[in-house]
């Protein structure tokens, strides 16, 4: 029975990359077909109005790919009879699906779909990655994870990184635009982004809104060590770059409410955030050591 529900699983995944992919193609025929025009004032610009039917559907793709990569994470806990979160290749899927989570949950208030073409090409990225290098089948927990911490720490992790990660897209796309502003006037495709200031507000508000629920994941951390190994914090390489990663979006958000920073200069320090947070998820499961060794490569 657990087999069946591990093959199932499988192909969930596998069907959640193919239709990632067809997202990811809607968007570039979104981009790629819209009609130039020239306005009054002889100024180019893109008129996506042809488009707008590949765009729903393009939409409509990444929905479904994440109801299916879903149900994907969901059957590899069944087949393993606990929560898919004992090795790198169960994190990486499920951090795929938390990161497309956030774009459809933010695109409900806010005209983010321009970031679906870097939002599919990065899920199915990790998706491959997770597929071909970090596949493993499914097992028991080793001891120190079996605890119910498991759920709770490892969840608000999750959930922390795919609106972290989406904040980093969103500050990526701000300093683009600012340098292509420094040059002169907008591309016309660029153009249909919005400005810097709502570019700017958006990140800050996403690192804003989640940055509490990462704080609790490193106290949960902390309590769940001391449960396993008897101490709190014992500067074990995954401990410290969680705790660097805390840093730097504090200082983030620091340097926003009291020295005033914005636009630039706040980006640049969000991308470094972010980039801690990928070390830690990249190297340090991965190279690392410590007792955080649970990749199972």
């Amino acid at each position: 029975m657990s087999r069946t529900w591990a093959y199932l699983s499988n192909y969930l995944v596998y069907s959640s990359m193919a239709v990632y992919t067809l997202s990811f193609f809607a968007h570039a025929i979104e981009t790629a077909w819209a009609v130039r025009v020239t306005t009054e004032d002889s100024k180019k610009n893109m008129d996506y109005k042809r488009t707008e039917k590949v765009a729903r559907i393009a939409t409509a793709m990444m929905i479904l790919g994440f109801v299916l990569l879903f149900a994907g994470v969901v059957a590899r806990g069944v087949s393993a009879g606990r929560v898919p979160w004992g090795n790198m290749y169960e994190f990486s899927i499920t951090g795929a699906l938390a990161f497309s989570g956030a774009y459809l949950v933010a695109l409900r208030k806010y005209d983010l779909r321009w970031l679906g073409l870097l939002v599919s090409i990065a899920v199915l990225l990790t998706l491959g990655t997770a597929v071909a290098v970090l596949y493993r089948p499914s097992a028991p927990l080793v001891p120190a994870l079996k605890s119910t911490w498991l759920v709770i720490h490892v969840s608000a992790a999750i959930i922390s990184g795919g609106v972290f990660l989406l904040a980093n897209a969103i500050a990526a796309a701000y300093l683009y635009l600012d340098a292509m502003e420094s040059r002169g006037e907008r591309t016309a495709w660029a153009k249909r982004l919005p400005s810097l200031e709502v570019l700017d507000q958006l990140s800050y508000r996403l690192v804003a809104f989640v940055f509490p629920l990462w704080t609790f994941a490193v106290i949960a951390g902390a309590i769940w060590a001391e449960s396993a190994w008897g101490r709190y914090w014992g500067w074990d390489p995954k401990e410290t770059w969680a705790f660097i990663t805390w840093v730097a979006y504090a200082a983030y958000l620091h340097a926003r409410v009291t020295v005033g920073w914005r636009g630039r200069k706040a980006a640049w320090l969000c991308l470094f955030a972010g980039s801690t947070f990928l070390f830690n998820y990249v190297y340090i499961n991965i190279w690392g050591t410590g007792k955080h060794t649970y990749s199972g490569l």
